[in-house]
């Protein structure tokens, strides 16, 4: 299993001989946002099996980032979506439901709640927001954007190996919807995965905020990690920057 942490909530997942990829947000500036720079290797966007969407905020669904993507690329998304992806010409596309599940290859993917906010601001379509469970020997959640909510305790019929939770976002405050440091950490006493990776941080921030070298672009993954080792110290924790990858073979083997 290979990990690369693209940024925000894209990550590149290698396992069971597949390329899965999460919520692609693949440029410089997104609206009224910039990324902070680590260049996006055209590696980590190309010969995919899949990609997941969580569902249709700004900065999950980017449709200058999606165009960098093949055509042929085949898309798991929130019902309602496939209009929009459709327009962009991609025609392999599977809309999914809450408990709704399919397959790449020996992968299985299924849909599951997230606690967000449906509406793609200001004037734009309303879908599900979703998470996902990615498995193949080992299971894998991504959840997307969401807030803590009782039923993560019953979320996996099997163990969660990896758990890829959200730290923060691209700004100074997080508005409802979203896991603080905290609250990620206080998640991990509901799911009870092995391994832990923060994710929704360090990548994007809003114009003129850069020279400022703001605290929220670097701080969420550690305080997770602090606050992680006291809430649930069973569970394992690792940072990875945006950018950076982590080899997982042996871990999810249990030889290390």
């Amino acid at each position: 299993m290979q990990l690369t942490y693209v940024g925000h909530a894209t990550v590149l997942l290698e396992t069971g001989g597949r390329r899965i990829l999460t919520d692609p947000m693949l440029r410089n500036r997104v609206t009224h946002l910039t990324r902070r720079p680590s260049p996006v290797a055209p590696e980590w966007y190309s010969s995919l099996d899949a990609v997941l969407i969580s569902h249709l905020h700004w900065d999950h669904f980017d449709t200058a980032s999606l165009r960098l993507l093949d055509h042929k690329t085949r898309f798991i998304v929130p019902l309602g979506t496939a209009p929009l992806l459709e327009k962009l010409g991609f025609r392999h596309v599977e809309e999914v439901n809450v408990g709704e599940q399919t397959n790449v290859g020996p992968l299985t993917i299924t849909a599951t709640y997230a606690e967000h906010g449906r509406s793609r601001l200001p004037f734009g379509r309303s879908a599900p927001c979703l998470g996902f469970l990615i498995n193949g020997g080992h299971t894998t959640y991504f959840p997307g954007d969401t807030d803590l909510f009782p039923e993560m305790t019953a979320l996996a019929p099997q163990p969660i190996d990896l758990a890829l939770l959200p730290v923060w976002g691209w700004g100074p405050t997080l508005g409802n919807g979203h896991m603080t440091p905290q609250r990620a950490a206080e998640a991990l006493t509901l799911l009870r995965p092995r391994l832990a990776i923060p994710i929704h941080w360090g990548t994007y921030h809003p114009i003129g905020m850069g020279w400022l070298d703001p605290e929220f672009m670097r701080v969420p993954p550690h305080t997770f990690v602090t606050q992680a080792a006291f809430t649930a110290p069973q569970v394992k924790t690792f940072v990875v920057a945006p950018g950076e990858g982590i080899d997982l073979t042996n871990w999810v083997n249990g030889t290390s």
